[in-house]
């Protein structure tokens, strides 16, 4: 399992820092979703759809960028 800190979540354009929002942790635009807790799942095996059924308010297509962003952050051996 990762951290927050091995990657630069406010490189991403979907990403927002609040301070006093979730404790000033990097979240999703307009959300209170941690993106650790997406790229996290989705490595542990869930599928975009379950994804998307968990994470309602956001689309298919942000939780591919969400997890290829995190991906690329990680490196070439971070995918499953």
């Amino acid at each position: 399992m990762h951290t927050d800190t091995d990657i630069d979540w406010l490189a991403c354009e979907l990403i927002e820092q609040i301070p006093g929002k979730v404790s000033g942790r990097p979240i999703v635009l307009g959300t209170r979703i941690l993106p650790d807790a997406i790229v996290d799942s989705y490595d542990l095996g869930e599928t975009l759809e379950e994804l998307r059924e968990g994470f309602p308010s956001l689309s298919v297509g942000q939780i591919k960028r969400l997890i290829e962003f995190a991906h690329d952050q990680r490196g070439p051996h971070s995918n499953p």
